[in-house]
């Protein structure tokens, strides 16, 4: 190979391609790397608070339904009890 032929701009791409593009690459591969954990930490955060919110309905889903069964219960009942569930139900409310 004749060097003389080699002009600084050849000089340079080679330079870049010998030393600059491994280097580029190996920060490069370390960002994304730590941009994943980054990412699998908040989807595993985000995870916690969707099953947080989703306990918090099914327990207001269980209490809205005992009130049904128990206004069912009142509307198919005899009416001899009717105000003493009626009364509970307004005690429960209250507590």
């Amino acid at each position: 190979m004749n060097v003389d032929h080699l002009n600084g701009f050849t000089i340079f791409m080679l330079a870049f391609v010998v030393i600059g593009l491994p280097v580029i690459l190996g920060v490069g591969s370390e960002m994304f790397k730590r941009w994943l954990v980054h990412k699998e930490r908040m989807a595993s955060a985000l995870t916690a608070a969707t099953a947080e919110k989703a306990a918090q309905y099914a327990a207001q889903t269980e209490r809205l339904e005992a009130r049904v069964r128990v206004l069912e219960r009142i509307a198919t009942d005899s009416g001899t009890d009717l105000h003493r569930q009626i009364e509970q139900l307004r005690d429960d409310r209250l507590n």
